[in-house]
This record gives structure tokens, sequence and C-alpha cells, in this order.
């Protein structure tokens, strides 16, 4: 006899029992991820219900009312806010170990250094308290500890917290790995970024912040390096008591991840391609007021936290994620911080300019923010203006330069860039120093040969495959 969803969720709460890894909040909080993914609720829209935003729901940024002068308006602004930085990936893709919020991003300065550095800026120039809150992993925790020792002096109350530890589910009968022996890290996952609500509140941080007058939460991924305190955003809020804020911005060709807002039967509601009905999904691309994504820039109130997280309120879809341990197929069941937005009071969208999203994903956004595109002051990483074109430049670059050692390796120092439009380097590629590139430039380097860009060499326009063509 096949067993039924109502024999599996029994099993796992008996195997959970078992789990004292991890608290009775993270058991109950599993056990209910998993009975709401096997009752099969999924978030099914219907294609007639959507409408486009008005900008009443998104809304422009450049409509924002301008910030208040006077200094002691903005200490009181001030004084209402939390930075969050999202802190709990590894830098495993770049090649790294240990949290990725501590690879050097510029001059020597990581991305929780430059985060630090604007707090510190913030509160000193204004006299206000700016905490700033990581939510870790298990993955980044003893790390992240140890790290932040060094800002002990800074004019920044850092405090940490760890988001939940979940169980892999072993997909054949959805038991615990770990009660089936695997007891190391892999039997173990982060739920996605959507359980930051759930850890504020079980980690006790919400309580104690709301008991010294904190208001919202500025909720951040630790390797956005344009996701700065915004005192327009949180002015636009406080007046028109907003409980949740998504920052969009424009979609380029670039950006194929990140869902899109609309208003669905009276709520603001964030909407994946892969929740469009095949039929509509041309339809859906070609309407020019979907065409902004989700740059996980969030701005949430925390009394409306509280509210919602002890209502049990946030039901976000579940993002299942398919993995293999040890030969063993398992499932992540995730849920995403944007797409509690529905649940909201006076949720709204801010169309923001594209400087406000400018993530590190890889080497090649390593080698934009290094370069002359951009400058650095009071932690600040800024677009230099003398570039004309709006858009960066699109950089491909191959698995030699994958690992930041490598990319480092590899360039002598990193190129002026300001004229460039599209870069793509594969192969055992070298760059001297002093070098510029300009347009449209190809540099494929030809198998088992080393291909060597020398010092101050100026490359506009060109396809590179052997120094003949230098």
């Amino acid at each position: 006899m096949a067993t039924t969803a109502s024999d599996n969720i029994s099993n796992l709460k008996s195997a959970v029992a078992g789990l004292n890894q991890i608290s009775e909040n993270e058991r109950n909080g599993f056990v209910n991820l998993v009975s709401r993914y096997l009752s099969g609720e999924a978030q099914h829209v219907e294609w007639s219900k959507i409408q486009t935003p008005t900008d009443e729901v998104v809304v422009p940024y450049h409509s924002l009312a301008p910030t208040p002068d006077g200094s002691s308006e903005v200490k009181d602004l001030l004084d209402k806010l939390v930075v969050l930085k999202l802190n709990g990936g590894l830098g495993t893709t770049m090649g790294c170990t240990g949290p990725k919020s501590v690879i050097e991003v510029r001059d020597g300065l990581t991305f929780l250094d430059l985060i630090v550095i604007q707090i510190e800026n913030l509160n000193n120039k204004y006299g206000s308290n700016v905490p700033l809150l990581l939510m870790n992993s298990f993955n980044t925790h003893d790390d992240t500890q140890k790290i932040v020792e060094k800002y002990t002096n800074s004019n920044v109350e850092i405090h940490t917290f760890n988001q939940s530890q979940y169980p892999r589910l072993v997909a054949e009968d959805f038991l615990p790995l770990p009660s089936k022996g695997q007891t190391g890290k892999d039997g173990w996952y982060p739920p996605g970024h959507g359980d930051v609500f759930p850890s504020l509140l079980n980690s006790g941080k919400l309580d104690a912040l709301l008991s010294k007058g904190k208001e919202y939460v500025f909720v951040a991924n630790s390797d956005n390096l344009g996701a700065i305190v915004d005192l327009k955003i949180l002015n636009h809020l406080i007046q028109n008591n907003n409980e949740y804020c998504m920052e969009v911005t424009p979609k380029t060709l670039a950006d194929v991840k990140g869902g899109t807002l609309i208003s669905y039967e009276g709520r603001v509601q964030l909407l994946e391609i892969a929740q469009v009905q095949d039929e509509h999904v041309n339809e859906f691309k070609s309407i020019e007021k979907f065409k902004i994504f989700n740059t996980n820039n969030l701005w949430v109130n925390l009394k409306a936290v509280k509210r919602l997280v002890e209502a049990d309120a946030l039901k976000m879809e579940i993002i299942p994620n398919p993995k293999e341990v040890d030969g063993v197929k398992v499932l992540q069941l995730e849920t995403a911080a944007g797409a509690a937005i529905r649940f909201f009071d006076k949720a709204i969208g801010i169309n923001v300019p594209r400087s406000r999203f400018l993530p590190v994903k890889a080497t090649s956004d390593l080698l934009l923010v290094q370069s002359d595109l951009y400058t650095l002051q009071d932690g600040f990483v800024t677009r230099n203006s003398a570039r004309a074109n709006p858009e960066n430049p699109s950089i491909e670059l191959g698995p030699e330069f994958k690992k930041v050692s490598n990319f480092l390796t590899r360039f002598k120092s990193i190129p002026s860039i300001i004229e460039l439009d599209s870069l793509k380097v594969a192969g055992d590629v070298w760059f001297g120093a002093g070098v510029t590139i300009k347009g449209k430039v190809s540099i494929i380097a030809k198998s088992g040969e080393k291909l060597e860009i020398p010092d101050g060499a100026v490359i506009a326009n060109k396809e590179i495959n052997g120094p003949e063509d230098l």
C-alpha cells in the first residue's frame, strides 16, 4: 500500500523529534514547511486576475520627497533603522573558503569592511545609532564571530544571529538525512532567506530592537555593493506607514533572475516567471510594467514582522531545491524573503536606479568593481561619471579566472575599461600592467598556448587569438 502524505508527516515528526542538534522552534518550523509542501498548497496565479501595478504601488524613485534638511531630523529617521545583511553564503563559487562577505572587493577591503565603514560614517555624521545585524547560517557562523571582533572599536553596534538549520530530506521516503546516520554538516541546510523573519523573532533580536525604538529593518544581500542606506526611501515609508517595501529596478538583457511585482486581488505580489502559465509567457515578457525585477533590497516594519510571525501568517511559496549527498537524492525546501510582500499591509515597490543593484556573484563582477569604472569613497562604490554608456559592459571570463586567487594572479593590474562594451576571455591568458580595453574585445588563447597581453597595451574592437593579433 502506498504511503500517504499524512503517513509521511507522522513518520517525519517522530524522526525529527530525535534530532537534538536543533531547537524546538527549528523542529516545528521544519515539520510545518514539509507539511505545507506535501499538502500541495501550490500558489496558482490566475492570469486574468493579474494587474499591472500603478505608480502608487510601484513608486518611481524620482517622485519620492527630498530628505529632510536638518541633521536632527535625519538623526530621528536613522534612529528608527536597523541594517540587516544576509550573510549565510560561502564564497565557494569564487573558489574561496569561509563567508562570502570576507572576499576582498577593492583596495584590500572586504564586503563586510565596506558595510561597516558606510554605517559608521552615517553614525558619525548624524550622531545616530544604526546597528548592523548579520544573519549567518551554520556554515558561516563560527568564522563570522571571529571576523567581527576586528570591528569592536568602530562606531557600529554589530549583532549576529543564526538562521534556522533544517535537515535535508531523503527524496525517497521524506525522512531527515541526519536520522539515517549522516551526522556531519552535509545532513543539514539553511532554508533560504525567507527564514529571516522567524529567525529574527526566535533569536530574541526582534524584541530587543523593538524595545530600543527601532521601527524598520533594511534587509539586503551582503554581496550587493549598491545596497546602501537611502534616507529618501526610509522617510517615504515612515510618512506613509508602509509595512514592506521591495526595491525593484528595470531589467536589462543580463537579468534573467528575479521576479516582478504585480497587483493581485488587492495586494502587491511577487511573480516569478515560473508561476506564469506557458501560454502567457510571451505576453508577460512583452508588458513594459513587468520589465522590472526584485533586487532583494527590502525595507520591512519590525512590528509587522512580529505580528505576522507570531500569527504564523507568512506562508511564502516553497522552492524545492533537489541535491545529492553521497549518492543519496535529497530535497531542500526553501523560501524567499521577497515572496512575503503579499502578507504585509500597505506594501509597495520602489523603482530605484540601477546603481542600487551591484551584486558581485563572480570574478567578472569583481573585475568591474575593481576597475576604473568605479571609485571608492567612504565605503561607497560609485560609478565613474567619465563613462558615457549608462549600462555596464558585459564581461565573460573563462574557467581559468573563476577562482579569486587565479583571477588576481592573471591580472598584473586591473585594465582600464571605461570605454568597454563587451569582453570575452578564454584560455591561458595573462594581462600585463596598465592595459586599456575598449569597444568589443575577444581574447581567446589557442588550446595549450599561453597568451600574454603586454604592459600598456591598448586593445580596441579586436579579436585576439595569439601574439600575432596584438
